[in-house]
């Protein structure tokens, strides 16, 4: 699908504020209200707008140890592969998970209340969960920079 100045300007907008009225969004491109929304949800339709949501504060809202996990199966095959996704699939506190290539198969984002209770998702989903080979983990000191969504361009 291709977008215009207009659809990009758009998705620029509500991926800053997502709560912005379309009453706003509409006047801030250069639109009346019902054709705005017509595009809102053309891009919905799309898929180019897959939700909204709200930004959480981790840390204030009880999960301040962030650790992203390098986990290596002992097979790749797509079978295994796709057993390992289900099977992390319902853990809460796995946020992410992306398939990688080269020597590390997956890398997760894990938010935990403490170190004991990464422990236990570390001991109690991760090593044992079936074709795991090795489970590495880096504990986060800071994060610089966490950005949302994708850069939009408006030219």
């Amino acid at each position: 699908m291709s977008f215009d100045r207009i659809d990009r300007q758009i998705l620029s907008l509500l991926q800053a504020d997502g709560r912005m009225t379309n009453v706003d969004l509409a006047d801030q491109v250069g639109l009346t209200a019902p054709p705005c929304l017509r595009r809102v949800r053309a891009l919905e339709e799309a898929g180019a707008i897959r939700g909204y949501h709200a930004d959480l504060d981790a840390g204030k809202l009880g999960f301040p140890i962030t650790v992203f996990a390098m986990v290596s199966l002992r097979s790749q095959a797509e079978h295994d592969l796709t057993a390992f996704e289900q099977h992390i699939a319902n853990v809460a506190e796995i946020r992410e998970c992306h398939m990688l290539n080269g020597e590390i198969d997956f890398i997760l984002k894990i938010v935990a209340a403490d170190l004991k209770s990464f422990q236990e998702i570390l001991t109690t989903h991760l090593t044992p969960a079936p074709n795991v080979a090795s489970v590495k983990t880096s504990l986060t000191i800071r994060t610089a920079k966490a950005l949302s969504g994708i850069p939009v361009t408006l030219d």
